[in-house]
């Protein structure tokens, strides 16, 4: 097999969907019927092979994103299972980043869910092509239609259903009626799926699957000019499968529809057409869409490019480094460059992943995935290429935390174990962020979530042998102006025979929600010279990230740069570096500073009879309703609460309805504090 063709039947897929809608299950599905596990895992019992970490096997939730890989049909499929939990979306993010598809699976009962909605919109981020895995229609209150409603009115994305489920006398879920092939497909129970009979469409169901093709047609007509001509010319009765399935890859590459299949994973069926689809309808590393500069090609023989993505310590091996290669060839014992970072390093083996099972290869060529070992100084979101062809990607977006605690080692002995552990946990993720706190001395760390954090503690202790207290969570604060100001900072000092001069004016102004921090260099700022901007840059930088009211970062504002004066001979960029900090925090100071509190948009799923007890919980907490969707026998309540008030909220959630009521919550936006309580805040931190 050539090189190109070996490119072009490979799929870099991840599965991807709110926590408990199936996501691990179907994953384990695929490398049984791929036949790269002889036995069929299940998250329940805890035997998943992707959900590899104790943590995972015991709460039944995946938590590090995982990746294997198997073949189909001719194919090579590179799998990422990723965490479904909003605490852990870096996961999610970092594998988007370097994926070319990806299947999102939906549960029949619950339908499009938050994070659902999250990972869907990280998708569109990064424009990957997706199908979609409608899951669990064997349960009762599965709901197809509602299903389906959701993807178009939440996800803003068109569906184009490819099945219709079949159910037998009993009303169970046995098969899907494919409306391209129109033709029934129901599988073998007694096989555990691996068998299944393909048979005419009942008679009873033709009307209705003609309708239904009719419909997919139609959705395709309306995204497909190609499709739409041959429709025009010649009518529904010359559009073969062939014809169909190249129009249903045409859309899906171009992001204009999203193929929908069914199944029942964790009863075995709906699998095979969904492997099938992978396949036909998500792109090769050929069709991927970069984000770097234009005209890198998915060729074993360009210059190499390639993304680090992930860091995981392995057991025996130390740790492994994940990387995408776009271009070229990476081999082991190869030096490289690292262009994020201006240094070479030293490709040491390499090893292809089947969750924390490692197989060494001797080279990964273009649009394979890989773990390095041997990296010291590539982190997650670095570019590795030729260094005689330099390039650098874009790198891989990471969210603020939400939350911090304090941490120390209960020994004396373990403070030097527990740095170490916490620089490794860092190391591998991103969105987990480890501080001294300059006035009490006392290590923070933060992260996404009580959960987060909870695992974090928990890895510590199983993995890294290191035990440690943690304080009482504490919420991650910003702080922001209200009004625009402009200042100036004249620093002068003499220090010994040399003096210190700079002089900065600067402006700060509200900005929008989410932008963070902006900073502008005008006309007249830049004409102080390169060396002296990048100073105040760093200036603006440090200063924001100490906040002026209650310490926390500065966001949502912009500074300009206005201009300054130099001297001759006793400027420096260290002066204009403090200059500059001052400057921005004098004028912050005079621009009004308020506080702003991370806002969680929560989802309450509860029967009939606790809704008003949980709505007037929600409404003690300070939330803020803003729907509420009747289901069968229960009300999905949607509302925004402050993140400051939602801590226990799992455990009072479940003794106010005996058990029976559910939440997932993400993050929604920063907002203000209510200035009686910011005032009770500010006069805490300053007793």
């Amino acid at each position: 097999m050539t090189p190109s063709a070996t490119i072009e039947q490979t799929r870099n897929i991840g599965i991807m969907a709110h926590i408990d809608a199936g996501k691990t299950t179907t994953s384990e599905r695929i490398l049984y019927y791929t036949g790269k596990s002889s036995r069929m895992g299940e998250v329940d019992d805890g035997s998943a092979t992707m959900d590899w970490m104790q943590q995972e096997q015991e709460r039944g939730i995946t938590i590090t994103a995982a990746a294997t890989t198997c073949t189909w049909q001719g194919h090579r499929i590179n799998l990422i299972d990723t965490p479904g939990h909003v605490d852990f979306t870096i996961e999610v993010e970092r594998c988007l980043r370097v994926l070319d598809g990806a299947v999102a699976v939906f549960c029949a009962v619950s339908g499009v869910e938050p994070q659902s909605e999250t990972v869907w919109r990280q998708a569109d981020r990064y424009g990957v092509p997706r199908i979609a895995f409608v899951n669990k229609m064997d349960r009762e209150g599965a709901d197809l239609e509602r299903t389906l409603g959701q993807v178009r009115d939440r996800l803003r994305a068109r569906p184009l259903l490819l099945q219709l489920p079949v159910h037998d006398a009993d009303g169970s879920f046995v098969g899907v009626i494919d409306l391209v092939s129109q033709r029934a497909i129901t599988w073998d129970d007694d096989t555990l799926g691996a068998s299944f009979s393909i048979t005419a469409i009942p008679a009873e169901r033709a009307d209705e699957a003609a309708i239904a093709r009719d419909e997919l047609i139609e959705a395709l007509c309306e995204a497909d000019d190609l499709l739409l001509a041959k429709f025009a010319a010649a009518g529904d009765s010359a559009l073969t499968p062939a014809d169909l399935h190249a129009s249903l890859r045409r859309v899906t590459l171009a992001l204009a529809g999203v193929p929908v299949l069914l199944g029942a994973a964790l009863k075995n069926k709906g699998v095979q057409p969904l492997l099938d689809a992978i396949c036909a309808f998500l792109p090769s590393p050929a069709y991927q869409r970069i984000q770097g500069p234009p005209g890198i090609q998915a060729d074993p023989t360009a210059a190499l490019t390639a993304l680090a993505f992930k860091i995981m310590e392995q057991q025996g091996l130390g740790a492994l480094t994940y990387v995408r290669v776009y271009a070229g060839v990476l081999s082991a014992g190869d030096h490289v460059y690292n262009a994020s970072k201006g240094v070479r390093e030293k490709i040491g083996r390499l090893f292809t992943m089947h969750a924390n099972r490692a197989e060494e290869v001797k080279e990964c060529v273009a649009g394979g995935i890989v773990a390095v070992a041997g990296l010291r100084a590539t982190y997650t979101g670095d570019t590795l290429c030729d260094e005689h062809f330099p390039v650098l990607l874009e790198t891989i977006r990471v969210p603020e935390p939400v939350i911090s605690i304090a941490i120390e080692a209960r020994s004396e002995a373990d403070m030097d174990a527990l740095a170490a552990a916490l620089r490794s946990l860092a190391l591998e993720d991103p969105s987990f962020r480890v501080h001294q706190d300059p006035e009490t001395a006392q290590t923070i760390i933060a992260g996404m979530g009580e959960l987060h954090l909870e695992i974090v503690v928990d890895r510590l202790l199983r993995e890294h042998k290191v035990a440690a207290r943690v304080g009482k969570p504490q919420v991650a604060y910003r702080e922001t102006i209200t009004r625009a100001v402009e200042h100036e900072c004249r620093y002068v000092k003499q220090v010994g025979d040399r003096g210190q001069f700079a002089v900065v004016r600067a402006e700060v102004a509200p900005g929008e929600p989410g932008s963070g921090l902006q900073i502008i260099v005008t006309e007249a700022g830049a004409a102080l010279g390169r060396e002296y901007v990048q100073a105040c840059e760093r200036g603006f930088r440090d200063s924001a990230m100490r906040g002026t009211l209650l310490g926390y970062p500065l966001a949502d504002l912009r500074v300009s740069l206005l201009g300054g004066e130099a001297h001759a001979v006793d400027s420096t960029a260290q002066a204009f570096e403090i200059a500059a900090g001052l400057c921005f925090r004098d004028a912050a100071r005079k621009a009004g500073v308020v506080l702003l509190e991370p806002v969680m948009a929560v989802e309450v799923v509860v029967p009939d009879e606790f809704l008003g007890t949980v709505m007037g919980d929600l409404s003690s907490r300070r939330g803020q309703i803003s729907g509420m969707e009747a289901r069968s026998r229960i009300q999905v309540v949607t509302a925004e609460v402050p993140f400051s008030t939602m801590f226990g909220y799992a455990t009072d959630l479940r003794s106010a309805t005996q058990g029976r009521a559910t939440f997932s919550m993400q993050f929604s936006r920063y907002a203000p504090v209510p200035t009686n309580l910011a005032d009770e805040l500010v006069a805490k931190a300053r007793c």
